[in-house]
């Protein structure tokens, strides 16, 4: 396996790190700090501030940004143009040190449509699904399925990504029971 592809035209600044088999494309920038597993695919246009975090196989397509304090689990997809902030009250006056942005958190497996904004302080749960467009200001629960703004829960779905049927079965195979306000696999 390589140990990452790298387009010219990025600007990787050292001290950022890349894991192995990571393809980083055109106009990417990673600022010193920046963490991005193995297994990556960035696509053109992508900022990583140097307080990130993105795990391993996790894709960002065009022209996302990924802001200190996002952390980005394994096997997560981000739609292109989506918006990520840290600062629920900025100030261009006021200058904020990066330990008071407010932390976001996008759990393993989690999918957000293209143009989707997440507002800070959210936790984005695992397997969960963000509608294109959507406005997360709340905390989103393992497999939901969120759209609109503000964003707002309208089903369930899969590990697959595929929505569950009222009974909470997938065309998969997979099926789940609901505990209280979240979804457990059935054995």
């Amino acid at each position: 396996m390589p140990k990452h592809a790298i387009h010219p035209t990025a600007i990787v600044e050292p001290g950022a790190l890349i894991g192995a088999g990571t393809r980083v494309w055109a106009f990417v920038h990673l600022l010193a700090g920046a963490r991005v597993g193995r297994d990556c695919n960035l696509g053109d246009g992508v900022f990583v501030e140097g307080g990130a975090r993105v795990g391993d196989r996790v894709t960002v397509k065009n022209g996302v940004m990924l802001w200190d304090q996002v952390t980005i689990e394994a096997d997560v997809f981000i739609g292109p143009h989506v918006v990520f902030t840290n600062d629920r009250t900025p100030r261009a006056a006021f200058k904020k040190p990066p330990a008071r942005f407010e932390p976001t958190r996008v759990r393993r497996g989690a999918s957000i449509g293209a143009n989707a904004t997440i507002v800070c302080g959210v936790t984005l749960g695992p397997s969960c699904f963000v509608g294109a467009g959507s406005v997360v200001v709340d905390d989103v629960p393992a497999h939901a399925l969120v759209v609109g703004n503000p964003a707002r829960q309208k089903g369930w779905v899969c590990d697959c990504g595929e929505t569950l049927d009222d009974g909470l079965a997938c065309t998969c195979g997979r099926a789940f029971v609901r505990r209280g306000a979240r979804l457990q696999r059935r054995r």
